[in-house]
C-alpha cells in the first residue's frame, strides 16, 4: 500500500523522519525508531529523527538487519518509503563487517571479500600508513600496534571493521557472585542484566568482549559489570567519574562478590592502591602538572595484565583517555552509560575505540516492569521581573543564558514545590555555585559542590539515605554514579546549556524504585521566553526519545497543581 494515512511516520528522502505524537501508533513507532535513528527535535506534535551511518552501524552491531529496519519504516509509514532511503539503509548496514580484523600469530590482518575496497584502502592517504603489506587479494597485513587508530580511521572512511582479532585473557582472578548481600538480602542478576552480560561475553568468542551497555540510571549497570567480571574471571581496571563513585564501586564489589578487601584497590588522589581489581577516576588519569607534559598516571594501564577495562559513564570519557584506549584494543572493554549522547559529538570515538552499542533497553520498558520508578516530568516556566527582563534584553548574547538561569523568581517556585512535597526526599540541582549557595542559605539545607571534601559528601549522602537530611542542594557533582535510592523529587534550577546527557543523568537520580511504590517527580525550572527555555527543549530530547513527556506548567498554574502520587490503574496494567 502506497498511502496509509492512519500511520504516524513520514520518511523523507534526506533520511529525516517525522513522527506524529498524537497518533495511536506513536509509542510503537517511537520504540522502533529508537533502535536505528537519532532524535533531532521534539516539539509538541511532530518529532524529527534522522538516520545516520553511525545509528545504522550501532543497529547492525546489535544484530538488527537492513530488512528489519526497512520493514519498520514501511509498517509505520504514512507514505511509500523513498527508494533512495531504502538503498542507503541497505548500503550502510552492509558496510558494517564488510571489513574484518583477525589475528594470525603475531600478525594483524584486515580481510574482506570486497577486493576493490581493499585496493582503495591501500591507496587511501589516511589509511595507507597502517598497511604493512598485501598478502593476497583478500588480505592486508596491518600494524598490530595501531589497531585502535586503524579502527577509528576506518569508521571515518565509512567502513567500520568488525574486530575479531581477539583479546588477552589477563591475569586470572577467581570471582563468584554471592546469592545474598552482607545484610542478608537475596541477590541475583535480573533477566535484562543477565542478557546484557551474555551479549557482551558472546560465549567468550572474539565477537564479544568490547562494546557499550546502555541502561537507565538505577537499572543496575554496576551489576552488569560484576556479572561480566564473574564470567571472565580476570583482573579488572574500572574507570569512574569521581572518588565517591570509586567508593561506591568498592562497596558493591565487596557486598556482592567473593572478592576480599585486599583484592580491591582504590587509585585516586588520596590513595594509590593497585590490586587485582582497581578502581580509579578519569580525573586522576588525565592529571598532569603542566600542559604538554605526559600523563603520569597512564602507567596504571600497564601495572597489571588487565583482562577487562570497564568505563563507567562512558559518555564522559575525556579525550586523553580515548588516546590511551586506542592502544588497549587487545583488552576487553565494557562501556556503561545511560545515554550514548555526547555533547562533544565524539560518539564515533566511543563506537570505534570502546566498541559498538551491545545492549539497550528503553527506559519506559524497565519502568513498566517495575525495575525503575515511574517518573512525572514537568517544565515550569517562570516569569522574570521587569527589571531582570530589561537587563536580559540589553545583555550580550553570551551573558543571557546565565541571567535567565539565575532568575531570582525561581526561589519562590522552589518553595512552592517543596510545600507540595512534604516529607519527600528532595534534591535541588543546579549549575552555578553562587545561585546554589544562595538557595542553600534560603532553605537552610546542606550544599554539595566540587569543593566539598569527599568525606563530607559521603556523610551527607548517607544522612540523606537515612532520612536525617531529607533535602540536599547539589551541583553537577551529583549528576553521576550517586546511589540515593530514596530520592523521589528533583528540582533542576539550572544546567549545562542544552546538555541532553545531563538531563538524563539528573532524572536518573530519582529513578530507583521506591519502597512504597510511589512516583518520582522531576521539575525543570526555566525562565519564560529566554535562552533558558530554548536550551531546555534541547536538554529534553533524549528523555523524549525514551518515552517521557514534559507537562508544561506556568508559574501562575502552580497554585492549583497537585502532584500525582500513584499510577492510575490503566497506566500500571
Amino acid at each position: 500500500m502506497l498511502y496509509q494515512p492512519i500511520n504516524p511516520v513520514i520518511v523523507q528522502s534526506d533520511r529525516s523522519i517525522l513522527l506524529e505524537v498524537d497518533n495511536a501508533l506513536y509509542t510503537e513507532a517511537r520504540d522502533a525508531l529508537a533502535r536505528f535513528a537519532e532524535l533531532v527535535k521534539s516539539p509538541e506534535h511532530i518529532h524529527t529523527y534522522r538516520i545516520t551511518p553511525l545509528s545504522l552501524w550501532n543497529a547492525a552491531a546489535a544484530g538488527l538487519g537492513a530488512e528489519e529496519i526497512i520493514d519498520a519504516l514501511v509498517r509505520y509509514g504514512k507514505y511509500e518509503l523513498p527508494s533512495n532511503v531504502r538503498i542507503d539503509i541497505a548500503d550502510y548496514v552492509s558496510r558494517y563487517g564488510r571489513l574484518k580484523l583477525t589475528r594470525e600469530g603475531e600478525q594483524l590482518l584486515l580481510q574482506s571479500q570486497d577486493v576493490p575496497l581493499l585496493a582503495e584502502i591501500r591507496q587511501h592517504k589516511r589509511l595507507q600508513p597502517y598497511v604493512l603489506e598485501q598478502r593476497d587479494a583478500h588480505t592486508l597485513v596491518v600494524d598490530a600496534a595501531q589497531r585502535g587508530f586503524l579502527k577509528h580511521a576506518l569508521v571515518i572512511f565509512g567502513y567500520p571493521a568488525e574486530d575479531l582479532a581477539g583479546y588477552q585473557d589477563g591475569d586470572a582472578l577467581p570471582i563468584q557472585l554471592h546469592s545474598q548481600t552482607r545484610e542478608g538480602a537475596r541477590f541475583g542478576l535480573r533477566h535484562y542484566q543477565q542478557e546484557a552480560v551474555d551479549v557482551f561475553h558472546a560465549g567468550g568468542t572474539a565477537r564479544g568482549g568490547s562494546g557499550v551497555i546502555v541502561l537507565p540510571c538505577g537499572a543496575g549497570k554496576t551489576i552488569v559489570a560484576l556479572g561480566a567480571m564473574a564470567k571472565l574471571q580476570t583482573a579488572t581496571l574500572i574507570l569512574t567519574p569521581s572518588t565517591v563513585a570509586v567508593r561506591q564501586w568498592i562497596d558493591e564489589i565487596l557486598d556482592k562478590t567473593s572478592l576480599r578487601p585486599d583484592q580491591v584497590g582504590e587509585y585516586s588522589g588520596l590513595v594509590k592502591e593497585i590490586r587485582p581489581v582497581t578502581i580509579t577516576t578519569y580525573q586522576i588519569l588525565t592529571y598532569r602538572s603542566r600542559k604538554g607534559d605526559e600523563f603520569p598516571h597512564f602507567a596504571l594501564f600497564d601495572q597489571r595484565n588487565w583482562g577487562l577495562i570497564i568505563y563507567d559513564e562512558v559518555h564522559l570519557l575525556p579525550a586523553p583517555v580515548f588516546r590511551i584506549t586506542a592502544a588497549l584494543q587487545g583488552r576487553r572493554r565494557m562501556g556503561l552509560t545511560a545515554t550514548l549522547v555526547r555533547e562533544d559529538e565524539r560518539e564515533t570515538d566511543v563506537f570505534s575505540l570502546i566498541g559498538p552499542k551491545k545492549y539497550d533497553v528503553p527506559w519506559r520498558e524497565l519502568e513498566r516492569q517495575g525495575w525503575i520508578a515511574t517518573a512525572e516530568c514537568h517544565e515550569i516556566r517562570v516569569n522574570m521581573s521587569e527589571e531582570d527582563r530589561m537587563l536580559y534584553a540589553i545583555s550580550e548574547e553570551r551573558e543571557k543564558y546565565r541571567l535567565a538561569a539565575e532568575n531570582e523568581a525561581k526561589k519562590r517556585v522552589i518553595m512552592e514545590l517543596l510545600r507540595k512535597h512534604p516529607g519527600d526526599h528532595t534534591l535541588v540541582i543546579g549549575q552555578y555555585l553562587e545561585q546554589l549557595e544562595d538557595i542553600a542559605r534560603m532553605l537552610n539545607a546542606p550544599l554539595i559542590t566540587g569543593k566539598t571534601p569527599i568525606a563530607e559528601r559521603e556523610r551527607l549522602y548517607e544522612s540523606f539515605r537515612t532520612g536525617e537530611t531529607p533535602l540536599l542542594v547539589v551541583s553537577k557533582v551529583a549528576n553521576f554514579s550517586i546511589d540515593l535510592p530514596d530520592a523521589s523529587v528533583a528540582i533542576q534550577i539550572s544546567g549545562t546549556f542544552g546538555s541532553r546527557q545531563e538531563e538524563a543523568q539528573r532524572l536518573g537520580r530519582i529513578l530507583r524504585p521506591k519502597k512504597d511504590g510511589s512516583l518520582a517527580h522531576f521539575y525543570s525550572l526555566v525562565s519564560r521566553d529566554t535562552k533558558d527555555q530554548l536550551f531546555a527543549a534541547k536538554r529534553q530530547l533524549f528523555l523524549t526519545e525514551q518515552g517521557y513527556r514534559y507537562t508544561i506548567l506556568y508559574e501562575e498554574d502552580l497554585g492549583d497543581y497537585i502532584p500525582v502520587t500513584e499510577l492510575a490503574p490503566s497506566a500500571s496494567s
